[in-house]
């Protein structure tokens, strides 16, 4: 038998893997900084030329950015990948607004499903934490808050699905609603008909989540959805009918200036009033 020679790990490469580990799981955020070399370095216990290895290799493999002005952040590497090849085509295209929707539908309902097996006390208090959040926003009838609030409460929920790629894919695609890329969110939350039915949809997701019922939380995600397609299709329509009436307008003051009497030198005669 041979055997092999058994090696050590080297120090920088245990600190990469620690923090991998923790930007995989998402105790790391995208966009989160992190500490100071000579802090991170103390609190991991490890010599600074070790730290300073470990994070070049991050860097280096894409999970890691360093951003003019110094400092060292999270870079969502996965969603990163998703998204930027698609947004010129969805800003091009906005039909596909629907199909967005229709993936977030079967999403939405694999993350409630899983939320309401698999969520931590720590997890349930993130998700009241959340939905109160949303529910304030709410009361204040702040639109743009009160989308935002829902963007959170959304990811609370992948995150409590502890499916850590459902949770980087909504991630992604949340960053897509965020920028405005598939449609204007704060519309939707501006219409008055709509604010009370979609806050109505999130209780009814977190109470079955809370209560550890998968098939509901995932009926109750499933008819969250349905109502922001049928609701971005009014939206669309009404926009369209907007569209026509104005181009109507247009016609019908050229059409009149056209009929308009003229002088012999060619000016317009006064209407008579």
């Amino acid at each position: 038998m041979t055997y092999r020679k058994v090696t050590q790990e080297r120090l920088s490469d245990a600190i990469s893997k620690q923090l991998e580990g923790l930007i995989l799981e998402g105790v790391l955020r995208p966009g989160e900084r992190l500490p100071p070399e000579r802090e991170l370095a103390r609190e991991l216990d490890v010599s600074r030329p070790s730290l300073r290895e470990a994070l070049q290799k991050l860097e280096a493999s894409g999970l890691l950015e360093t951003r003019h002005g110094g400092g060292t952040y999270i870079k969502n590497a996965f969603a990163t990948a998703l998204t930027e090849p698609l947004i010129d085509l969805f800003q091009r295209h906005p039909e596909t607004a629907y199909d967005f929707i229709e993936f977030r539908y079967t999403l939405e309902g694999i993350g409630a499903y899983y939320a309401a097996l698999r969520a931590t006390e720590d997890d349930r208090t993130l998700l009241r934490q959340r939905f109160d959040a949303m529910e304030a926003a709410h009361a204040l009838d702040d639109a743009t808050e009160e989308a935002e609030r829902d963007a959170d409460f959304h990811l609370a929920i992948a995150e409590a699905s502890h499916n850590l790629v459902l949770m980087h894919v909504m991630r992604g695609l949340f960053a897509l609603l965020r920028k405005g890329v598939v449609f204007n969110r704060m519309k939707l939350y501006g219409r008055p008909d709509a604010r009370n039915l979609l806050l109505e949809q999130h209780r009814a997701m977190i109470t079955h989540i809370l209560a550890g019922d998968a098939d509901a939380a995932r009926a109750a995600a499933h008819a969250h959805m349905n109502h922001v397609l049928q609701v971005l299709r009014e939206m669309q329509l009404d926009e369209a009918r907007i569209n026509v009436a104005r181009r109507r307008l247009a016609r019908q003051r050229d059409t009149d200036g056209d009929a308009a009497p003229r002088t012999p030198g060619g000016a317009v005669t006064p209407m008579p009033r």
